[in-house]
């Protein structure tokens, strides 16, 4: 799926296909992120005046082309974890082993969104570097950077709990959602100051 043109993907997004949904659209935002961030390391990397950051300019290059090259791939798993879920959706609910299958489903449909919530936190830390350490010249894109990963967090927040509200085991579902809520609450504060962040190195 991640191999799709982006014609494709959308058309396939809009459709009423249940993949690529708010999951892999997630994960592609993540990912795009991702890659913007790893665009200003590119731009910053090997500039005299930004030399005293170079080697750790160059370790979050690294660290954001992980992350670019994970949550793509993301996608897949996101959808690949559905496709038992949609299954056990099908089968009787009267038929015997009905509800251990939907319970394993619902964990593991959980996993995937967990994941890009948990890889886009990081994807919003090497934002919060590059609006100080990033060139000056290619620090809007470390601010478009952290607010697409800022979306993509609330999407794959939403994608866990649709999930979890469904568990049988409500100990779980409640300390998956919790987790899932507190990275969000966390993170999605501290995209909104690197925002900021960069609007004020801009004015400045």
């Amino acid at each position: 799926m991640k191999n799709m043109t982006l014609d494709t993907f959308t058309a396939a997004a809009a459709s009423k296909r249940p993949v690529p949904g708010g999951g892999g659209v997630s994960a592609l935002a993540g990912s795009l992120a991702a890659s913007l961030a790893e665009m200003v390391t590119q731009l910053t990397t090997g500039k005299k005046r930004y030399a005293e950051y170079e080697e750790e300019i160059q370790q979050l290059m690294r660290e954001a082309e992980e992350l670019r090259i994970e949550l793509l791939s993301c996608i897949e798993k996101d959808a690949e974890a559905f496709a038992p879920l949609a299954a056990a959706y099908g089968m009787d609910r009267n038929a015997e082993g009905y509800r251990e299958r939907l319970e394993a489903c619902l964990r593991a449909a959980a996993e995937p969104p967990f994941l890009i919530l948990k890889l886009c936190t990081r994807v919003v830390e090497i934002d919060e570097r590059l609006s100080a350490i990033g060139s000056k010249l290619a620090v809007s894109d470390a601010g478009t950077s952290v607010m697409l990963a800022h979306g993509a967090m609330y999407g794959a927040y939403l994608n866990v709990k649709v999930n979890t509200r469904l568990m049988q085991d409500k100990m779980y579902a409640e300390e998956k959602e919790e987790e899932a809520e507190d990275l969000l609450e966390e993170y999605a504060e501290r995209a909104l100051n690197c925002f900021e962040a960069v609007e004020e190195r801009l004015d400045g």
